[in-house]
């Protein structure tokens, strides 16, 4: 298997471990979980980079690869839900949409299709990874000592919960409206899929 397989198979390996440790009641293994974040959003990163640089395109890759991201970030989701930091509603939305576009992509892909990432559902993954950590340091910042203290008031209003509740409110709306217009821009491409199904 080539690095950037093996990278995302690390990810989705981390994926559990973070979400774990994430909701642990301990402050040590609420740390580790940010810096196991970190590195697998990294690996996301570098498997895509080492992929363009020295083409290392498989199938297994392109399957693999962007449902590995997926999981990674409905975790992090599904770990504030559970903490009561976000509404299941939004993120049950937002990984319903991703996860049929992915689906969507892939099916296309393994039919012989092109259909690329648009660049507006670029900037929704990126939106949706900054908010995400946004809230990481935010809640996973009070179990480093020298970040929290002396920034007691700065972390009480980055964690003020109507700031959170309309921040999430408004990625859950860019996450639907991008999928929206992802299916519009390609509703030909699904139309030749659907009746060759057929």
């Amino acid at each position: 298997m080539i690095l950037p397989n093996q990278l995302t198979v690390l990810r989705i390996i981390l994926t559990p471990v973070f979400f774990v440790l994430f909701i642990s009641n301990y402050p040590v293994l609420r740390q580790i979980s940010l810096i196991i974040f970190i590195i697998a959003a990294l690996t996301d990163w570098y498997d895509g980079w080492l992929a363009r640089k020295f083409n290392y395109i498989t199938s297994w890759g392109k399957f693999w690869d962007p449902l590995a991201d997926k999981i990674l970030t409905s975790a992090a989701f599904f770990a504030f839900v559970i903490i009561k930091v976000i509404p299941f509603w939004m993120v049950l939305i937002i990984i319903i949409r991703d996860f049929l576009i992915t689906g969507l992509r892939v099916y296309a892909d393994y039919k012989g299709h092109s259909f690329p990432t648009s660049r507006y559902a670029q900037w929704k993954t990126f939106i949706q990874m900054a908010f995400l950590y946004y809230l990481l340091v935010v809640y996973l910042g009070q179990s480093f000592n020298r970040i929290y203290y002396g920034n007691e008031r700065i972390f009480a209003i980055l964690k003020n919960p109507d700031f959170i509740y309309y921040a999430m409110l408004s990625v859950t709306i860019i996450t639907v409206h991008s999928g929206i217009t992802y299916l519009y821009r390609g509703k030909h491409l699904i139309h030749n899929l659907i009746k060759n199904e057929n």
